[in-house]
């Protein structure tokens, strides 16, 4: 495999208005994504954090020092095309959310559960008009069907550059409801991430340290807290 890296070539990066709303321009010349359309982006915060990761390269470009620049390419060359897809697959997250399956024992974790995840729930049903019900076991209970459109129609209503970053939010934390609560800002981003690991927390506690999870964790975190800082300057 070959390890060539694209060499810096221009001086410095800008951020430039255009008609449907900002871009990156190096040397004057406009970025583009990798399948070659016009990185059009919809806030001038996303174009300044583009910019920035464009001017930080050295000699060469490293694009896993990119993330903004590699989230807008997400949306824009994949979500964008396949919208209805990626919010249909997040939304049916719902009915089978990480917040409504508990723990048979033991009792205190039960307790844990109820404590750190009852309260999300509770917020979707007033933040979002969506009551999930939580139920003891990993056997499927269907949710009920108007609540699960609810939520799919909130899903539906975000943009491609929203609905790229929700769809790490949801996948990493393994929650729908954690998600939308990550989105807007119910609690702290690192107070929500740490909600969503209750269980594997648990176990640590109860088998003790293993530094291969932690580092794997600890990426999908970093992964988290990105999603949600490129989710706020989407709009």
């Amino acid at each position: 495999m070959s390890d060539w890296k694209p060499k810096r070539f221009w001086t410095s990066g800008a951020v430039v208005e255009i008609d449907n709303g900002y871009t990156v321009a190096l040397d004057g010349r406009r970025v583009k994504t990798p399948a070659k359309a016009a990185l059009v982006l919809p806030t001038h915060a996303m174009a300044q954090a583009i910019a920035d990761e464009w001017d930080a390269q050295e000699k060469e470009v490293d694009p896993t020092t990119m993330p903004f620049t590699r989230s807008a390419n997400a949306a824009i060359d994949n979500v964008q095309h396949q919208h209805g897809e990626v919010a249909d697959m997040l939304a049916d997250y719902g009915d089978s959310d990480l917040l409504c399956y508990r723990a048979t024992h033991p009792e205190a974790l039960q307790n844990r559960q109820a404590n750190d995840w009852d309260p999300a729930l509770d917020w979707a049903a007033d933040a979002l008009g969506a009551r999930l019900i939580s139920r003891v076991g990993v056997v499927h209970h269907p949710q009920d069907t108007e609540t699960l459109q609810t939520l799919r129609n909130r899903v539906h209503a975000l943009n491609a550059f929203q609905l790229a970053a929700f769809h790490d939010l949801v996948s990493l934390s393994g929650s729908l409801i954690l998600g939308f609560a990550a989105a807007l800002d119910w609690r702290a981003p690192d107070e929500i991430w740490h909600i969503s690991r209750l269980d594997e927390l648990w176990q640590i506690e109860q088998w003790g340290h293993d530094d291969e999870a932690h580092a794997a964790a600890e990426v999908k975190k970093a992964a988290f807290l990105h999603a949600k800082r490129f989710f706020d300057i989407s709009i």
